[in-house]
């Protein structure tokens, strides 16, 4: 019985969660913004790869920096002169729906394009809660191994992008940025997957032109 009532209350909450994206993309569609939901383990570069795009995007940006306890990834983002708010999860290890709907309080969204939401870092949280982005991008890094994606499909086969970070240092930690990318696709064949270092400038071009592309098909 206390299984079968622990599966209720999850359908239930994962219900709720689903009502309250939708209610978000509503939001982002009537205020002309964009949204991308970043996900990705602590250390896979997603607040460097957040800070480099709005260096160099050129569109009104906004950030959602979700942490568990601290405001240290929006602190990094304020310097940049753009709006973002810093959510704590505490003991949760994800977003969800309700928490970015109070953020967007915070937010001049009449005045932004886009908007970039910083997930809690880790690769299995964050799946099942949609957030109302219009794009999910999964960042991974080659030191986390290349076995990465064999081992946590999930966050894959719903990712439209996915970037594999890092590649300058893939021979040193003994990594094969290729297989990684392979693996993703097979996995999920619609996914972009692009290889990038932030260190080099690699790939980053191609992330920014990724993101233009879904936000022409908006």
């Amino acid at each position: 019985m206390h299984k079968i009532a622990e599966v209720e209350i999850q359908h239930d909450i994962m219900v709720a969660n689903k009502k309250l994206a939708k209610r978000n993309q509503k939001i982002f569609d009537k205020a002309g913004v964009f949204a991308v939901d970043f996900l990705g383990a602590i250390g896979s570069g997603k607040t460097s790869l957040i800070e480099a795009l709005i260096e160099k995007m050129d569109y009104k940006i906004g950030v959602i920096a979700g942490d568990v306890i601290s405001r240290f990834d929006a602190g990094r983002i304020e310097k940049h002169d753009v709006p973002v708010v810093g959510l704590n999860t505490g003991k949760e290890c994800h977003l969800d729906a309700h928490l970015v709907e109070h953020a967007l309080h915070d937010l001049p969204l009449d005045d932004m394009e886009l908007l970039f939401i910083e997930n809690v870092g880790n690769l299995i949280c964050p799946v099942d809660f949609d957030l109302g982005s219009h794009i999910r991008m999964v960042v991974i890094s080659v030191s986390e191994g290349d076995d990465t994606a064999e081992k946590h499909p999930l966050i894959f086969k719903d990712a439209d992008i996915v970037v594999i970070n890092k590649v300058d240092i893939a021979e040193a930690v003994g990594a094969d940025e290729n297989k990684m990318a392979n693996d993703v696709l097979e996995l999920n064949p619609d996914a972009i997957v692009i290889k990038s270092s932030l260190k080099t400038g690699e790939g980053l071009d191609e992330i920014i032109q990724s993101i233009q592309k879904f936000m022409d098909e908006a």
